[in-house]
């Protein structure tokens, strides 16, 4: 009941303003090419659902191997990073430069240097994904108790035992928040290289289905695509979510 009454005001609202939505095109007669209304959208979404479901397949693709990626690469190069401060100081802004370089803008030379059209779009969703998970795992290697260090170093423990039996249980938190955060943006990096492409054909995500669309003037495929793109990234963030709690409760014997 209680979860009932969290979740009931922002669907209320939601619905409000879809129904505000719908009336007020209706009255204004907005023709359909600027703005449809939620039941045309909804009508292209059931006509067009093979189509867009299967590009949106096509993009999860690039976001899973993406994030996946991200993963290895950010948990294991923390690790590495974590070893000394020397490490740290000389690979750190490598991973910040990546970071703060638009992708929008580094994306024509990915796809033109790499052969493979799939596998540019998911190096292009990695960037965006790889830098939150790195720089929060290292966050949690950094925050192990002080004392637990002194008593690992007073029992002669190696530094690889330190970091997997005292620094890596505290990192669990902070990566568990960096994976839900980059479930996200690898999504985002999937969308964003997928324009940046702009190839077409059966195998085509669900990015240039919304550039087709807008080219065609099929303004209601487009909102349908959209909403996809968004139901889709609440799901990650959501699944994420739920993982994450219930990683934690296990970890911590609740």
């Amino acid at each position: 009941m209680t979860r009932l009454t969290e979740r009931l005001p922002p669907l209320l609202i939601g619905l409000a303003i879809l129904a505000v939505w719908e009336i007020a095109v209706r009255a204004l007669h907005v023709p359909r090419y600027i703005l449809p209304g939620p039941l045309l959208i909804l009508d292209a979404l059931w006509t067009d659902a093979p189509l867009l479901l299967r590009s949106l397949w096509i993009t999860l693709e690039i976001t899973f191997a993406a994030l996946a990626l991200a993963v290895a690469g950010g948990v294991v190069l923390a690790f590495v990073m974590t070893l000394s401060s020397w490490l740290e100081r000389s690979l750190y802004p490598y991973a910040v430069i990546a970071q703060v370089t638009p992708i929008v803008a580094i994306a024509p030379l990915i796809i033109i240097w790499i052969d493979n059209a799939f596998l540019a779009l998911v190096v292009c969703a990695w960037i965006v994904a790889f830098f939150p998970i790195l720089s929060n795992t290292i966050a949690g290697f950094r925050s192990a108790d002080r004392n637990l260090h002194d008593l690992f170093r007073l029992y002669g423990a190696r530094r690889w035992q330190v970091q997997t039996l005292l620094e890596a249980p505290s990192a669990l938190p902070y990566f568990l928040a960096g994976l839900q955060i980059s479930g996200g943006l690898a999504l985002i990096g999937a969308v964003v290289a997928e324009f940046v492409a702009g190839t077409g054909g059966n195998q085509t995500g669900l990015a240039y289905r919304i550039l087709e669309a807008g080219y065609r003037l099929e303004i209601p495929r487009m909102f349908a695509a959209l909403t996809l793109l968004s139901g889709a990234g609440i799901a990650i963030h959501a699944v994420l979510g739920a993982f994450s709690r219930v990683v934690l409760k296990r970890w911590y014997g609740g």
